[in-house]
């Protein structure tokens, strides 16, 4: 096995070897559920730079984060790895000695590419800014008005900074953005601040409730859940038939100002020759409940919560595909990786898309993975459980007993009638329980020293 230094060596060789190496462009929405955009079939919303974008790439219309919070699911994107390997479950943790060099950024900088970073860092309360060559990174939750209102906003700000880094040399480059948009400003009433030049969009369209939206669902939610910090979220920002047009109005404009600055983005790199030689990867750092199951903000393993978007544009390939695979947070960084020439770092978890973007076939691909959100935090339950192509089960971790859900994604997949409870399910109940266990124990047996295998 490699030592890193012989890893990152190598790399580095490898990457030189490659005549043309095309530029890498990653963009990260922050609370931006999977059907949020017109190419994900969202009739309402407009993004039509996104999914003009889009049509020239891959969609991957099932797409999941392993963990649905912003600092672990971000580390997961940096590492490819699971939280369990990566060691990051609260807002202060950093990376482990010696990972955040194998992380796709440090990877490619190590074999020539100019890197940087704008936007919500994420990973701890200490800013790497020495580890880029251009960094416009933050910590915490920024704020949408850093000058104080009416502007400038910040995802203006931020596709500012963007230009300003695309405009450099000849050097191959990849840059990651993570927007602050369409998360909230937390502690403020108002909670979704979009810019005010976007005051007009969505006027008089009506946002359909999501019918888990009902009382009765809460209800079927263990106390610790009832009682969580998602049932104070929702107060403030669903408590109202008015107050929940109005936040899924600002949520909806928020990220239509993303939209904007990815068409910022796109035609600068037309302009300047740089788009015919640019991967454009898009997702977002986990889900967002709109009111389902009575709850606001992420955390749990509803698909709300845990499915993303995931859009692939490699000018290489023909583009205009569909993918239906599960694929993974965790394997944006071998992705990253592979289009730039670069081999997946030692320890990674996920898998290089890239073959799926080319329409291959994937007869061995995962038909499962583990979940796992273990903040330590007495407002935000705990969970752990496994989702397949057909079921969901999770284990809420705070109650005692455990609390657990079952449900049938193909009969199902509003997530409505938990079958845990039901004698007639007993058999795919302990089937799952397995999984589950089996999972667990595997990550926490896992060696980063020795390649990865799924179970």
């Amino acid at each position: 096995m490699q030592t890193r230094r012989q890893f990152l060596a190598s790399s580095a060789v490898l990457a030189a070897q490659k005549s043309t190496r095309p530029n890498i462009l990653f963009l990260l929405g922050d609370d931006q559920r999977w059907d949020t955009l017109g190419c994900m079939g969202n009739k309402i919303i407009k993004t039509p730079h996104i999914d003009r974008l889009a049509a020239r790439g891959t969609i991957f219309d099932n797409c999941f984060v392993t963990t649905s919070i912003c600092a672990t699911s971000r580390a997961s994107i940096f590492t490819g790895q699971y939280a369990r390997t990566h060691g990051v479950n609260n807002f202060s943790d950093t990376f482990k000695p010696g990972r955040f060099e194998l992380t796709y950024p440090q990877l490619m900088r190590a074999a020539g590419y100019r890197s940087g970073f704008i936007g919500k860092y994420g990973v701890g309360d200490k800013m790497p800014s020495s580890a880029f060559d251009y960094w416009k990174g933050f910590p915490g939750q920024g704020k949408y008005f850093p000058q104080g209102e009416p502007g400038p906003h910040l995802t203006d700000i931020m596709g500012d900074q963007a230009l300003d880094f695309m405009q450099g040399g000849q050097q191959p480059w990849c840059l990651s953005i993570s927007f602050k948009a369409g998360h909230v400003q937390d502690e403020d009433p108002r909670q979704f601040l979009p810019s005010p030049k976007t005051a007009t969009m969505y006027e008089g369209v009506k946002f359909p409730e999501p019918k888990t939206m009902h009382p009765r669902y809460i209800a079927q939610m263990p106390p610790s859940v009832q009682r969580s910090e998602n049932r104070r979220r929702w107060v403030v920002r669903f408590g109202t038939p008015a107050l929940y047009q109005e936040s899924v109005r600002n949520y909806y404009r928020l990220l239509s100002e993303i939209d904007m600055q990815v068409g910022r983005m796109v035609e600068f790199l037309t302009r300047t020759n740089q788009i015919d030689n640019t991967v454009i990867v898009y997702s977002g750092d986990n889900g967002f409940y709109l009111g389902e199951h009575g709850l606001a903000g992420k955390w749990f393993l509803h698909e709300e919560s845990i499915r993303v978007p995931l859009l692939v544009i490699d000018p290489r390939t023909r583009g205009g595909l569909r993918r239906s695979e599960t694929v993974l947070n965790i394997d944006i960084a071998p992705t990253l990786l592979a289009a730039a020439g670069l081999p997946a770092a030692p320890g990674t978890q996920g898998r290089n898309l890239l073959p799926l973007t080319r329409g291959d076939g994937a007869p061995n691909w995962r038909t499962e993975f583990f979940y796992e959100h273990l903040l330590p935090n007495a407002w935000i339950p705990r969970t752990e459980g496994v989702r397949t192509n057909e079921w969901m089960y999770c284990r809420f971790l705070d109650e005692n007993p455990v609390f657990e859900e079952l449900y049938n994604l193909k009969r199902d997949p509003l997530e409505e009638n938990n079958l845990a409870s039901d004698p007639s399910y007993r058999t795919q109940l302990d089937t799952m329980r397995g999984k589950w266990r089996r999972w667990r124990e595997h990550l926490e047996r896992y060696d980063p020293a020795t390649p990865f295998r799924e179970v």
